[in-house]
Formats: structure tokens, sequence, C-alpha cells
């Protein structure tokens, strides 16, 4: 415990540090770009029009009397935001190796800077909300206020999660190729193109043992229906995201030690 302290002592002291590499791998990303950062917007946007299409009109996908093209949206969009960033930080130690190898510094700042970076798209791509909400007549009530939560245990998660694959990685460069696959099969494990209460209730103590399921199905509960999370789901998932990022950190600085002579 005495050494995590440290260590966190030491990745505050680096602070400034992390917010450079933010910004330069936000530059880096959109650099030599025509559209730059308004990629953020239509990425998901595209995968809400062609969802909108397929589910609304031929597979007719049940949204409790909300606007499909919305209620797709507030699935795709955190979906969008942990798939992107995941990917990027997966790769960040051994896409940076003269770095990792050469100079000493908190090498945790890797991973967790392509996650903040994610949240920069996330906050962009957010801002689409307020024209569709406007379109559709729709506004939220009091339980917007959630939001913010549910971002945090997002954002916690990812940072856990992004600070274990990212130093497996480094010993085990076949993660990187397993990743995209991971994703794809937790999307569908996610309410992203449908609601969580398609789930049969007898399947849902399991399903909601993925800590997406609460957080997507929480963005939307929020925004379209004025309802505060699930309650066990939620607290599950906050609390995973918290024990995960603990137990991560932990693992990364164990490794940490070895990374220079891997890379």
């Amino acid at each position: 415990m005495n050494q995590m302290l440290r260590d966190l002592r030491a990745l505050y002291r680096a602070r400034d540090l992390m917010l450079t590499w933010t910004l330069r791998e936000f530059r880096v990303r959109y650099s030599q770009s025509l559209l730059g950062a308004t990629w953020a917007v239509l990425q998901p946007l595209a995968v809400m029009s062609i969802m909108s299409i397929v589910f609304s009109m031929f597979l007719k996908v049940p949204t409790g009397g909300a606007p499909y093209p919305l209620f797709s949206y507030l699935g795709v969009l955190p979906w969008t935001f942990f798939a992107n960033a995941m990917g990027f930080a997966v790769t960040s130690l051994v896409s940076n190796m003269s770095l990792v190898g050469r100079i000493y510094f908190p090498r945790e700042i890797l991973p967790i800077a392509s996650i903040m970076v994610g949240l920069a798209d996330f906050l962009v791509a957010a801002l689409l909300l307020a024209p569709l909400l406007a379109y559709y007549g729709i506004s939220p009530g009091p339980a917007v206020l959630w939001l913010p939560l549910v971002l945090a245990v997002q954002v916690v998660f990812m940072i856990a999660l992004s600070l274990l694959t990212s130093a497996v990685t480094v010993f085990f460069r076949d993660v990187r190729f397993l990743v995209p696959l991971v994703l794809q099969v937790w999307m569908y494990a996610s309410p992203v193109i449908y609601p969580a209460d398609q789930v049969p209730e007898a399947l849902a103590p399991l399903y909601f043992l993925n800590p997406l399921a609460a957080i997507v199905d929480a963005y939307r509960r929020a925004v379209l229906f004025d309802a505060a999370p699930r309650a066990l789901p939620f607290l599950w998932a906050s609390a995973s995201a918290l024990a995960l990022l603990v137990i991560s950190y932990a693992v990364f600085k164990r490794a940490e030690r070895r990374f220079a002579d891997v890379i």
C-alpha cells in the first residue's frame, strides 16, 4: 500500500507531463486529416444512421417509446468511446518503445492519455445530443444529473482496463490482435443495439456482471426516460471498476520494472 501511494504521488507530480502528452496524442491523431476532430462526431453519427435504418425499419427493436436514432446514439456514443480509446490504449506502450525503454517517467501516463483523448472525442460527439433532443422534442429531466457519475464510472473502468491490457501487451503482443475480436463480442453483450429490458429476467443477474451493460443502460435511462441507473447493476459496475483499478495499477507498476528489458 505504501508503494502504491508513492507511485500515485509520482503520477500526480507528473500531471503536467500527462496533460502535455494527452494534447500531443490528440494532435497526432488528427494531424493531416481534412476534417480533424469532426471525425469524433461523424463516426458515432454514421453508426447511428445505419443502425436506425436496420433496427427501426426492418427488425423493429423496441425502444420504450423513444425515437430509435436517439436511442441508438445513446448506446453508440459511450460504446465508441470505450472501443476506440481502448484500441489506442492497449498498444500505447509498445507504440512508444523508444520512450519506455530509455526515459524514466510514470509509464501509466501513456495508456491513461489514450483514455483522456477518447474522453475528449466523447465530449465533442456528445454535443450532437442537444440538437437531436430538440429535433425530437425531448426535454431531459433531473435524472441527467446522474450523467457525470455515470461517465466517471466508465472512465475509471476504462483506465483500469487500459493499465492491465497495455501491460500484458508488452509481454504478449498477441493481445493487440485479440482486442478487436473481444470488443466485437463485448458490444453484443452490452445494450448498444437493443434495450437492456429485452434481456430475459433469469439471465439479467449474469448479464449485468458486465459493467458496460449497466453503464450504457444508465446513459439511456437518464437522458431518455428521466430515470436513475438500475441500483444493483450500477453499484456493481462502480465497485468492480474501483476494484479493478486498484488491482490493475498494482499489476502495472509491478510489470513496469521489466518493460525496458522486454521492449
